[in-house]
């Protein structure tokens, strides 16, 4: 279904992840061209959609990485993945 042109509030889901990739990662970046934009907006995705925890869901990540995590909070080393240089950052702890 088509919605009005300049009407935020037809989408407001579109239009609050508009908002956070600007506010969390654009704002902070010179963009050089195409590519680049679009290498930010597809790091940023990956980011938002399995690194980032969110509110409206009860602080639970979009999308849970496969393989072998330690959520119990039992010892192990915390590590940390980057993402942009060091613009959005991701804290784990890795299984013991």
């Amino acid at each position: 279904m088509k919605i009005p042109a300049q009407s935020p509030n037809c989408n407001p889901y579109a239009e609050r992840f508009v908002e956070t990739i600007k506010y969390e990662c654009l704002n902070h970046f010179v963009i050089f061209g195409e590519r680049h934009l679009r290498h930010l907006i597809k790091e940023f995705v990956e980011h938002y959609m399995t690194e980032r925890f969110h509110q409206g869901i009860g602080g639970q990540l979009i999308r849970k990485q496969v393989g072998p995590t330690n959520d119990d909070g039992a010892d192990g080393k915390v590590a940390c993945r980057s993402r942009l240089g060091g613009m959005l950052n991701y804290y784990y702890r890795d299984a013991a």
